[in-house]
């Protein structure tokens, strides 16, 4: 069994098992609903029933991939509903400083935007599989129980899981990602749509997402003089904004904020020389980590 659940005391969990669920259902409050509701799942038995399970820890992360699987069910379903479009929360950078591997384990690369949207694409069972095994090292004959498969099924989303995420554009180096979005930057900087152009991959895409609280572009803008165009646009709208720099899941990207209130998150994904996608947080509920 994995040492992130060796700990005995029930409550030393709760921080592992919020970012499995996180990394299965993209928003944090959603993470913390799961979470909690493993936790009522638990003190609900009888104190005998508690007391013979071996490791707590594993039990409620198999409770917490329970509910997260129902819940990216009906996530479907809402997201039918959603107003524009819908983006997993971003995060802030992992403390690269951290020497406590379960601190480690909680907020490693896993958390980027980039990868997660990825994550949106499998199925829910194939991501509570892929969360479980692939990152939380749980067992295949402890993830069948979970999703209700064969441990030989569960092996079989796994490997499909890995399949759909490895179709991916290969991450950049860190600190070159960091270079051509602080490149862009610059270009942004100085309101020449020319100049934002050349920062920006031909096929570029950006997606905003208001949630139906705050506006947002409802639809995905794409190409480089399009988005070029809509970033200057919203720069004229919010003259009053800073734009300060930030490292995110996915590198450095910008926090807007303007009276104290934080109004965006920008986050980005690179190739060696542009900037591929953007995108743009603006649902307060999907900001609190950078309030």
């Amino acid at each position: 069994m994995s040492d992130l659940f060796a700990d005995a005391d029930v409550d030393a969990h709760r921080d592992v098992l919020r970012g499995a669920a996180f990394r299965m259902l993209g928003t944090l409050a959603d993470a913390d609903d799961a979470v909690q509701e493993a936790y009522v799942r638990w003190f609900r038995q009888d104190e005998g029933t508690r007391a013979a399970v071996v490791s707590p820890g594993a039990w409620l992360m198999r409770a917490v991939g329970r509910i997260c699987l129902d819940m990216l069910g009906s996530a479907r379903a809402s997201r039918e509903t959603y107003v524009g479009e819908w983006l997993p929360e971003p995060l802030p950078a992992p403390d690269a400083a951290a020497s406590d591997p379960l601190e480690r384990a909680i907020r490693d690369d896993s958390l980027s935007v980039a990868l997660l949207r990825v994550m949106e694409s499998l199925t829910p069972a194939e991501r509570v599989v892929f969360v479980l095994h692939e990152v939380f090292t749980l067992p295949f004959a402890d993830i069948a129980d979970v999703v209700g498969r064969s441990t030989a099924a569960c092996r079989q989303l796994a490997a499909s899981a890995r399949r759909h995420l490895g179709q991916r554009r290969s991450p950049v180096d860190r600190r070159r990602h960091d270079e051509v979005v602080a490149a862009f930057a610059a270009a942004s900087v100085t309101g020449d749509l020319d100049a934002l152009v050349r920062a920006l991959d031909p096929d570029v895409v950006l997606v905003s997402d208001g949630g139906g609280i705050v506006s947002a572009a409802r639809r995905p803008v794409r190409g480089a003089d399009a988005v070029a165009r809509f970033l200057l646009g919203l720069a004229l709208k919010q003259p009053d904004a800073r734009y300060e720099p930030v490292q995110t899941g996915d590198g450095l990207g910008f926090a807007i904020r303007a009276a104290g209130e934080t109004l965006a998150l920008v986050t980005f994904a690179t190739d060696d020389a542009r900037v591929t996608d953007v995108w743009i947080m603006r649902n307060p509920q999907k900001l609190g980590s950078w309030a």
